[in-house]
């Protein structure tokens, strides 16, 4: 029985990592398509590429997540628990992703975890919540935006004198690389997320140490599902992030790619905080945005995008308590 839960828990986890790739598909490729730097199944196989190499490069994030915020009890019980917030998370990102939302898919799987361990009456680590989780919150949008308006206006004074249709197509030869930086960094964050949740839930069934190293295959099966969903593209969040919020030229597409893949790097590598590439790459594009004029950025999209990234936890929180409580009356 446990090592059937298990098994599911595994591709349940893998159909998150998936919908994880489709859904934040538009953070790496959205301004790069908008410019027509790159073509959208160019860029979609380029972003599919490197989100696979970015997952290979460290496992500070999925040590975060798995050890760092729940205590999920041993056992079937625990595997429930672990499948509650995986189904918690997948329900909100579809649901975001119909409504053409760019939400956090890391936060909804911090909300699935946490949901799921308390309506389980289980261990939730709030110091690492908060430390990891909620303070990386707030300043990795803030750092997005100023380090995005920052870098343009860098770009701005040293091309000042330039001519402003050659400077432009220059920085559209230059972008794919920009575009692979951000996709590089959503694979080094989004893809060990669903590596520390299987590491979870082997260490729950019994399988594993808690202080062993995630498994190769674990980390080449998040690498992968997360590739397959980012080949397959979120059309309705790519028209969001790369037209919506504000109108990017490649100058500005690659300044706001290059601030965010900075912040990204900085937090999985040196801190090892989950942050949202979500909420880095679009505060990016409007800091990117407001260096044209306050009024360029769309704050009215803007606005509506903020107020799903605040209900995203609670929310993801709300369906795995729900999702956990069916699975407990089913299996258990």
């Amino acid at each position: 029985m446990e090592l059937a839960l298990i098994i599911g828990v595994i591709v349940v986890a893998l159909v998150f990592d998936y919908t994880n790739g489709f859904h934040d598909a538009a953070n790496a490729i959205a301004t790069s398509v908008s410019t027509r730097a790159l073509t959208p199944r160019i860029a979609l196989l380029l972003a599919a590429v490197m989100n696979f190499i970015g997952a290979h490069l460290g496992t500070a994030v999925a040590q975060t997540v798995g050890k760092g915020i729940i205590d999920a009890p041993n056992g079937a019980h625990g595997l429930v628990v672990v499948a509650g917030a995986l189904i918690g998370a997948i329900v909100w990102n579809l649901i975001t992703w119909y409504f053409g939302l760019p939400s956090s898919s890391s936060h909804a799987l911090i909300g699935g975890l946490v949901g799921s361990a308390l309506a389980a009456s289980a261990t939730v680590h709030w110091s690492g919540v908060v430390q990891k989780v909620v303070v990386p919150m707030v300043v990795s949008p803030i750092l997005g935006f100023g380090l995005g308006g920052l870098v343009m206006i860098t770009i701005l004074w040293i091309f000042r004198k330039s001519n402003p249709h050659r400077t432009s197509r220059g920085f559209r030869f230059v972008q794919p690389v920009s575009a692979a930086a951000i996709a590089l960094g959503h694979g080094l964050q989004d893809a060990q997320k669903t590596m520390g949740v299987i590491f979870l839930s082997l260490v729950v069934g019994g399988y594993i140490s808690p202080d062993a190293d995630i498994p190769e295959w674990v980390i080449t099966a998040s690498a992968a599902a997360i590739s397959l969903g980012t080949y397959a593209g979120g059309w309705r969040i790519m028209r969001t992030m790369g037209r919506r919020i504000i109108h990017l030229d490649p100058p500005r597409g690659f300044a706001a790619e290059a601030a965010a893949s900075s912040v990204l790097y900085t937090a999985a590598i040196g801190f090892g905080a989950p942050i949202s590439t979500t909420h880095t790459m679009t505060t990016a594009i409007m800091g990117v945005g407001a260096t044209k004029r306050l009024s360029a950025v769309r704050w009215g999209i803007a606005g509506n995008i903020v107020t799903a990234w605040v209900l995203t936890i609670p929310a993801a929180a709300l369906v795995s308590a729900l999702a956990y409580l069916g699975l407990h009356w089913i299996v258990e």
